[in-house]
């Protein structure tokens, strides 16, 4: 019962009408109640007074909730986003519940003070329903308290029992035969991926398999390695992104093929950002992504070697992750999707992460943004880039079409995809994979396939 509760969706209108309207209601109740009073324990002495003096809080409140957002978001930047009008919407008045509470609290009455408590917590509860649908992220409780709920897995070596090693190119489409007995959809599991090289102290890594990839002999196929945002963690894009949603429906056009996907943490915490760079303030994320991750996709998965089969793709850091090692390593990967991703590797001011990152160094610094990698390498051959970001996400939408101009300059093949209505959020991230990944997949060598997955 506990299982099924925790599943229930919070994105809904189902939890979020009723929520909103209790809020709404206890709260003009607590601001009217003064001159509701009949009696003389619940009579206030100046009744029009306490319900001025309870809007003024209200107003008060969301206006301080205002001020904190454009300080903490706009001004100081602590979150690297722009928020939306509708997050600032329910940030203020999340504030202005709890201005209402003191204030109540403050005039007195036990059973005001009772139901103020009540009201300020479902006013802040609904704010925090409104953002996370918002940003489009959790979509049930479960998800919210749930770190990684893929379960844990050995994958052997190549050449052990059940396992294939790497060859040359992809499977001919044509020539493949799914087995009847192969399952009808892929499998998400968690691996545990050892920095060998890098000693980067990584989380476990999240594995996606298609249906023709566990069959007994399976296909060789094309990769994908996904990153995800910070804050952030591998399973993030399965779990909120719905990747492996979408290539399951991929793949059940395409007789079980798709790509296999590996999502490793180029993190190591929720909010630690080490950029993508080998550096020894914050480790060596890149080696652990670029050596320890590829050599051990290819030597326990059934992978084509060669970069037409190597794609790459991410989200906001993970998106600039995504187009430092893409641009760089043009020998492993020849495709990427990045969503919303930053001009340069970035973890607090530029300054910090020129210091933290860079040793001190801001020719260093400017040397790994992915304009000065693709401007310094040239040409690219057969090389795809997919952008894609928020209709409303206005410094990103700058940022990628700066990077799609030196992508296009230095010979790469590139595409935009721009998400209606959204910003930097998980809902741009659906919308730009479903919409984005049928290119890179036929990119990739797979079939290709017409309109969103």
């Amino acid at each position: 019962m506990l299982h099924d509760l925790l599943r229930i969706p919070v994105t809904g209108r189902d939890v979020l009408i009723p929520v909103d309207v209790i809020a709404a209601v206890l709260t003009v109740w607590l601001v009217v109640a003064p001159v509701l009073g009949r009696s003389a324990r619940t009579r206030t002495a100046h009744p029009v007074r306490a319900v001025l003096i309870r809007v003024a809080a209200l107003v008060v409140g969301a206006g301080v909730g205002l001020v904190a957002v454009w300080w903490t978001g706009d001004v100081l930047d602590l979150f690297g986003v722009a928020f939306t009008p509708v997050t600032r919407m329910w940030i203020a008045l999340a504030f202005a519940g709890v201005a209402l509470l003191v204030v109540v609290l403050v005039q007195g009455g036990w059973l005001l003070r009772v139901v103020a408590v009540g009201a300020a917590a479902t006013v802040v509860l609904a704010a925090g329903l409104g953002v996370n649908v918002d940003f489009g992220f959790y979509k049930n409780v479960e998800q919210a308290i749930s770190t990684n709920p893929y379960p844990t897995k050995q994958v052997p070596l190549a050449g052990s029992a059940g396992s294939v090693g790497s060859v040359g190119s992809v499977v001919e489409a044509s020539t493949w035969h799914a087995p009847t007995d192969m399952p009808k959809v892929g499998e998400t599991f968690s691996v545990r991926i050892p920095g060998t090289v890098s000693h980067f102290a990584a989380r476990k890594a999240v594995v996606w398999l298609p249906p023709a990839a566990r069959t007994p002999h399976p296909p060789t196929l094309p990769v994908i390695v996904a990153l995800s945002g910070q804050p952030g963690q591998p399973a993030d894009m399965f779990q909120t992104g719905d990747l492996g949603r979408f290539l399951d429906r991929y793949a059940d056009a395409h007789h079980g093929l798709a790509p296999i996907v590996v999502s490793p943490d180029q993190l190591g915490a929720p909010a630690r950002n080490p950029m993508c760079v080998d550096s020894r303030r914050l480790g060596r994320s890149a080696t652990y992504v670029m050596t320890d991750t590829v050599r051990w996709i290819r030597e326990h998965l059934p992978v084509a070697t060669a970069p037409s089969a190597w794609g790459i793709l991410g989200f906001s850091q993970g998106a600039t992750c995504a187009m430092q090692f893409s641009t760089a390593y043009p020998g492993v990967f020849s495709s990427a999707l990045a969503i919303s991703s930053e001009p340069a590797p970035r973890n607090g001011s530029v300054q910090q992460s020129i210091a933290l990152g860079f040793h001190g160094s801001a020719s260093a610094y400017r040397a790994a943004s992915p304009s000065a990698i693709m401007t310094a390498h040239g040409r690219y051959t057969d090389h795809l880039t997919v952008f894609g970001f928020g209709q409303d996400d206005a410094p990103y939408r700058a940022s990628t079409e700066a990077l799609r101009a030196v992508a296009e300059r230095v010979g790469m093949q590139t595409s935009l995809i721009v998400s209606p209505g959204s910003a930097h959020d998980w809902n741009t991230v659906r919308y730009v994979l479903a919409h984005g990944l049928p290119a890179v997949i036929a990119h990739l060598g797979l079939p290709s396939s017409k309109g969103a997955l």
